[in-house]
């Protein structure tokens, strides 16, 4: 028995590195799966048909899977991922958003079309692909559903040379958290992976820091990535959702989400001498609050 026996899954960019590793799983543990990628560069310049080697691969091991080529940028390239998963298979169950593009420049050099174009890709493509699903979830009452969203350090913490990049990546974990409010009511859940791994989007950022690219090394590999979002996706994962799991370097961790650490209330409006002694408390807290978090975040190893 698998994880996800009966279950009807939708991966976009599932043709190379984590999509494919979580395509091949789903597969492995019962599932099948619709296998979405446009097939381009790094970049989202050129297609291919690179999605029929997953399925090849799927179906060769015994599994059920079907490609899908089109762009999550637009409304219709979104349905279009979605009917194929209902018109091949009848329903569907999960759908994780993968797919994803770089345009790295530092803001004093980026071009509209770059900006635009990531942004697209990215944030409105979880827009794109969520939103058929989200209505078929609701209208049909299909209990146990899940959406898997992809994140990045790159938005949660900044990334130099990535303002397209992080702003869409930022705005996708503050997606996740409404659609979890607003999916509650019919037993689905929606979270968010921050991943970390070696793949063609990133590859590129560790050799210009001077770092080395292993694949096969368990903290570097895309591999990683897979088991995590196959465990939100099962029946296990039922209770978890609006939250940022944070997978890389060989940990597995939970991410805070954005709360107040320390405030300060007046009688009147804040007064720049109000605000003199206020705002070095408040950076203090902060401080003290990072410190704390860095601390308790650190990895326990696990026997």
């Amino acid at each position: 028995m698998g994880a996800l026996d009966g279950k009807v899954a939708a991966v976009t960019g599932a043709a190379r590195g984590i999509g494919r590793g979580i395509a091949r799983m789903f597969a492995q543990e019962g599932a099948k799966v619709v296998v979405n990628d446009l097939g381009g560069t790094p970049d989202g310049s050129d297609h291919s048909t690179v999605a029929d080697e997953v399925v090849d691969e799927i179906r060769s091991a015994g599994g059920e899977a079907v490609a899908n080529y089109e762009s999550v940028a637009t409304v219709a390239g979104g349905q279009a991922i979605f009917q194929t998963a209902m018109d091949q298979f009848g329903a569907l169950d999960i759908l994780v958003n993968n797919a994803g593009i770089l345009r790295d420049r530092t803001l004093f050099n980026m071009e509209e079309a770059e900006w635009d174009e990531v942004i697209a890709v990215h944030l409105k493509g979880h827009y794109c692909c969520s939103r058929p699903f989200a209505c078929y979830i609701r209208d049909t009452n299909r209990p146990e559903c899940r959406i898997i969203n992809f994140s990045s350090v790159s938005g949660l913490y900044g990334n130099f040379g990535q303002s397209n990049y992080g702003a869409a990546k930022s705005g996708i974990a503050g997606f996740s958290r409404v659609l979890a409010l607003e999916l509650a009511k019919y037993g689905a859940t929606v979270n968010t992976i921050s991943p970390g791994a070696s793949t063609r989007l990133t590859i590129h950022l560790r050799e210009a820091r001077g770092l080395q690219t292993d694949l096969d090394d368990p903290a570097q590999s895309p591999a990683q990535i897979a088991p995590v979002v196959t465990w939100l996706a099962s029946p296990a994962g039922q209770e978890i959702t609006g939250q940022i799991i944070d997978v890389m370097q060989g940990w597995v961790g939970i991410m805070q989400q954005p709360a107040v650490i320390r405030s300060f209330s007046s009688d009147h409006f804040w007064r720049l001498q109000d605000l003199d002694r206020v705002m070095p408390a408040l950076m203090e807290a902060k401080q003290q609050h990072d410190e704390r978090v860095k601390q308790q975040g650190a990895p326990t190893k696990l026997d």
